[in-house]
């Protein structure tokens, strides 16, 4: 028998559908909005008192509203403003170490790690939310159930001017990675030097920053007037993780020594300081990498040294505010990484033997015969002998040089000679005295490969204010022509 749909029956079955889900949908909107919002909407008693009272007469808060008195901050929490307080148990305050509690500007420090300004519900739609605290701390609300190691025990408690999470464990406010660095200078050589150059110009541009150091930034001064602050990271800096590797005293001296030979200045003194600096400079990195993570990460630090880690080596790790810190019995970063190949582009001078030649001179940008696209500059019919164009270069070492350029000579249909000039000082005249070396190459047709000119060697490391391009010494245009893609400075291993 074929039995027939009944057409009422599909229809009541839709209708029924339909209701079953706006209902549904309904309660998962209203389940994913944040309390905070509706607050004012219910009667709750709750809402009656401020948040330094209820706090005060919740059975499980009542130890940590004891220190809102001792410090004030019952006053902060009873005013217009909204606050969000993570209020630690009765038990979890008992397991606080006494140091941290021992005087008042410690217990208010304390306090603050806990109340952070505006609202923050359990409620999001962000798994992680940083956290301002008063403390100038940023702590991970996550997931409305966790922050930092510290679980929810009873979320989103109202009060008339904000809420409270009761949690777990107390947020002991830990020294951010510059604090816990200081706090190691009397032990610990790296961390010593590290402090020492509050007072120690690395580069010209420090000194700048430590005069015009502002008065009322005190409490971040290291930030302003701190050569590894101002030219690596400020580790100071609350806002952002990092990752520090922190060598133990031997492991930095062996680094160091490794160093030495290719950072020679005018003394051993400051030989050793600069040494150290280019040591140092490359233990920190823009990232808070955790520990189960050292392994699948490649650090490369912000001058492009690659530092391969060796977790057998780690002595200790140590959390902190903005980041980790990992106390190492050795890190041994090649000189293959360390000594950085340095790469000047043609196209970026920093000036010329003559200023009025800007009409021959030409910046290109053009393809090589691969497809690919490079700029470079050339100066063409200047009519000048031993035209010159200069350039510097930061952060050389004490070493010999390979230089190599790439020369593009694509519109001539003669070759012709050009020279690199390394070093030496301008006389009175304008002309240039006692360079340190002067390698004369002929640059070919169309030629696009890399091409190595010769060597030249430093006695001392850092700046070379002065690295020219200079033209055949003759007036015969298309046998003077200047141009350049760029110039490799390869140092070499001793």
């Amino acid at each position: 028998m074929i039995v027939k749909p009944n057409p009422s029956r599909m229809i009541s079955i839709k209708t029924y559908t339909k209701i079953f889900f706006a209902s549904f949908a309904l309660i998962t909107v209203a389940s994913c909005t944040d309390p905070w919002d509706d607050h004012g909407k219910t009667s709750d008693q709750n809402l009656d008192q401020n948040l330094s009272e209820r706090i005060q007469s919740t059975s499980q808060t009542t130890e940590f509203g004891k220190l809102l008195e001792e410090t004030g901050f019952d006053g902060v929490l009873s005013n217009s403003k909204t606050y969000t307080v993570w209020a630690p148990t009765n038990d979890a305050i008992g397991q606080v170490d006494p140091s941290l509690l021992s005087d008042l500007a410690k217990k208010r420090l304390f306090v603050q790690n806990h109340i952070a300004l505006t609202a923050f519900s359990s409620v999001t739609e962000q798994d992680t939310v940083t956290v301002q605290m008063l403390s100038n701390k940023y702590l991970e609300f996550r997931n409305g159930t966790m922050i930092e190691d510290a679980t929810v025990v009873s979320a989103d408690q109202y009060a008339s001017n904000g809420l409270f999470h009761i949690i777990g464990k107390a947020l002991e406010p830990r020294l951010n990675i510059w604090q816990y660095v200081k706090s190691k200078a009397g032990s610990n050589t790296m961390s010593s030097y590290l402090s020492s150059l509050n007072s120690f110009d690395i580069y010209r541009s420090d000194s700048i920053a430590k005069a015009n150091e502002p008065e009322i930034h005190k409490l971040y001064a290291d930030s302003l007037r701190n050569s590894y602050l101002t030219n690596v990271y400020n580790l100071n800096n609350e806002k952002n993780k990092y990752t520090l590797f922190l060598l133990e005293n031997n492991g930095f001296n062996s680094e160091v020594d490794n160093l030495e030979p290719y950072l020679i200045k005018g003394t051993a003194d400051s030989t050793r300081t600069y040494a150290s600096y280019f040591t140092v400079r490359d233990m920190a990195f823009h990232k808070a990498v955790a520990r189960e993570n050292l392994s699948t990460t490649q650090f490369v630090s912000r001058f492009g040294v690659e530092v391969p880690i060796d977790e057998d080596n780690i002595v200790e790790e140590v959390l902190l505010s903005n980041g980790i810190v990992y106390i190492m019995s050795a890190l041994e970063v090649p000189l293959e990484n360390r000594l950085l190949t340095t790469q000047i582009e043609g196209e970026k001078p920093n000036g010329f033997s003559q200023n009025d030649k800007r009409s021959n001179t030409f910046y290109r940008e053009k393809e090589d015969p691969d497809g690919i696209l490079f700029y470079d500059i050339m100066v063409q019919n200047h009519g000048v002998p031993q035209f010159a164009i200069n350039y510097s270069a930061n952060n050389m070492y004490s070493t010999t040089y390979q230089a190599y350029w790439r020369a593009i000579n694509d519109i001539q249909g003669n070759t012709f000679m050009q020279t690199l000039r390394v070093g030496g000082t301008v006389d009175v005249d304008g002309m240039v005295i006692d360079p340190i070396a002067e390698l004369e190459y002929e640059v070919g047709l169309n030629v696009y490969d890399e091409v190595l000119i010769g060597e030249f060697t430093l006695d001392e490391a850092g700046r070379l204010d002065l690295i020219s391009l200079v033209a055949a010494n003759t007036g015969v245009n298309g046998n003077n022509t200047l141009t350049l893609d760029y110039l490799k400075l390869v140092p070499v291993i001793k």
